[in-house]
Formats: structure tokens, C-alpha cells, sequence
């Protein structure tokens, strides 16, 4: 390769310095009280000089997520900074460039699962249930909030470093132990017709991923591209992956239906003979016939 060439396979792609230039224009407007809210997609656009349109689409192929999105994004982690360092639930919104208290819980039930006081305190205030049912594939540690389903892991057996990892997802929340209520919440997930009502808790691509993942249907396998397609970010496919690794609801959020294009099966979070296990047990139907 001679040096011309090997200067050219160092520059970044164009795409990706917009998209560099856009977040950074966001998080500057976001660290400057009063206007993290009023940035529009029309504000961002003419800033960088560029068409609506065209600033949409380039942002929304290379990020994931849409320019308006990660501008929530930014609201939010402002907020919970302001509420973490003590703020009141109202003066954490205005921090924000919010317009007001209902417009942050809005944010905060959407990205993070809880309320602003909620968040306030690290969860103090929400009782979540918790227990272990067994599973057609293992154990299944669960955890169920007021407003849903808010973890489901797996194993070979009930396992303390297990319930240490899914109570520190919620530091300060009161736990209460109902195996009784997690039974049947689990038996549901493993059910002919899998249905639970979740709280997920992520970055907006991680929720988008999710969102995609949950739209998929039993005993169907795609691949990490094809996901990334579906959630329109073809070139994403490495950054799916990472957002199928956090994943704490597993079944029901079914990173088990994904592999790569070679077909290997390849990674999940509780193993991969537990994720062949998942796709037979959603394929026997099917085997039946």
C-alpha cells in the first residue's frame, strides 16, 4: 500500500464526521441550561449546514437513533445528574431545559423504568418482587416492578452472585421475595403465546434494538445485520451485538433468535447451549408436525 493510499484508509468516514459534528453540537446545547429542549431538528440542521432531510438520514443510518432521540438521551442523563446531586424533581427538569416536572417523569419512565423521585434516590421508595421458578432451560431469576417485568436472567441453578448482580441494577429498591408471583409471571414468558408487560431500562439504541428484537417471532433466527436493518442502522451490526450483551430480560426480549451470518450460533448472555435450547423450545411446534 503506498502512502497516498495508506493516508486515505486513515481519514474518517464523511458520514461519520456529521454525525460527530451534530453530537457534539447537541451535548454542547445540553450542558447549556434552558436549551437542551428547544434544539429542533430544524436548529441542528441549520446550524451544520445542512438540510433536514439529509441530516435525518445521515444520523439516523450512523447513530441508530434519530438526532431528536439522543437529544432525549442527553435530557435525561442531564436530569438524573441534577436529581443525584440533590436537586428538586423541578429544578432537575428546568437543569434539563425542560419544561416542567411532567415532561421530565415523561423522559424518566421511557429511558430509565422509573420516576423522578425514584431516580432521586436510586430507586428508594419502589418495591420490586423477586424469586427464582424453574424453566423449561434452567432456572430463571425474575424481578417485577409495579409497572412490569424489569429482569429475567438464567442458570443451572439458584445462585447468590446471580441476585447480587440483578439488586444492584436497582441499588436502593426494596426487595421482596414472592416466588409465587415470579412463577407465574416466568411460566407466561415460556408460554405457547410469551407475554409479560416489561420495563426496560437502556440507551435509546439499546432500546431500540430491543424494541426490534421483541417485534421478531418464535423459532425465527436472523442475523446480527439483518437486526441492524431492522432497526435502521445497517452499518450497526457490531454495536447490536454490545446492545443485545446488556440485556437483562432474557425470552422476552429474545436475543436467543439471533446468529451470525455464518449460522454459528455464537455469543448470549447465559450460553450457548441454553440459546439452541431456547430456539428448539420455540421451534416444537413445529417439530410436532
Amino acid at each position: 500500500m503506498d502512502s497516498e493510499t495508506a493516508a486515505h484508509a486513515c481519514q474518517p468516514h464523511p458520514q461519520y464526521a456529521m454525525v460527530a459534528r451534530a453530537i457534539q453540537f447537541l451535548a454542547d446545547r445540553a450542558r447549556s441550561a434552558g436549551h437542551s429542549a428547544q434544539t429542533s431538528l430544524d436548529d441542528l440542521a441549520a446550524a451544520m449546514g445542512l438540510s433536514p432531510s439529509h441530516l435525518q438520514r445521515v444520523f439516523q443510518e450512523w447513530a441508530g437513533v434519530s438526532p431528536k432521540r439522543f437529544l432525549q438521551f442527553l435530557s435525561k442523563e442531564r436530569a438524573l445528574a441534577e436529581l443525584r446531586a440533590g436537586a428538586s424533581v423541578l429544578e432537575a427538569a428546568h437543569g434539563a431545559g425542560l419544561s416542567g416536572s411532567g415532561r421530565l417523569h415523561d423522559l424518566l419512565i421511557t429511558w430509565e423504568a422509573m420516576t423522578p423521585g425514584e431516580a432521586r434516590q436510586g430507586g428508594a421508595g419502589l418495591t420490586l418482587r423477586w424469586g427464582w421458578a424453574l424453566t423449561p432451560v434452567g432456572w430463571g431469576l425474575a424481578a417485577l416492578a409495579p409497572r412490569g417485568l424489569c429482569h429475567l436472567s438464567l442458570g443451572d441453578s439458584p445462585h447468590e452472585a446471580q441476585e447480587r448482580e440483578m439488586q444492584e441494577l436497582w441499588p436502593a429498591a426494596q426487595w421482596l421475595r414472592d416466588d409465587a408471583a415470579i412463577a407465574a409471571v416466568v411460566a407466561q414468558a415460556f408460554g405457547d403465546q410469551p407475554r409479560a408487560q416489561l420495563l426496560l431500562r437502556g440507551s435509546p439504541f439499546q432500546l431500540k434494538v430491543w424494541e426490534a428484537l421483541i417485534r421478531t417471532e418464535p423459532a425465527q433466527v436472523l442475523s446480527y445485520s439483518e437486526l441492524a436493518r431492522r432497526c435502521g442502522a445497517p452499518k450497526a451490526a457490531r454495536a447490536v451485538g454490545t446492545a443485545m450483551a446488556a440485556n437483562t430480560v432474557a425470552v422476552l426480549v429474545p436475543c436467543h433468535r439471533v446468529i451470525r451470518e455464518s449460522a454459528d450460533i455464537g455469543h448470549y448472555r447465559w450460553g450457548p447451549v441454553r440459546k439452541q435450547a431456547l430456539q428448539a423450545w420455540e421451534a416444537r411446534a413445529r417439530l410436532r408436525d
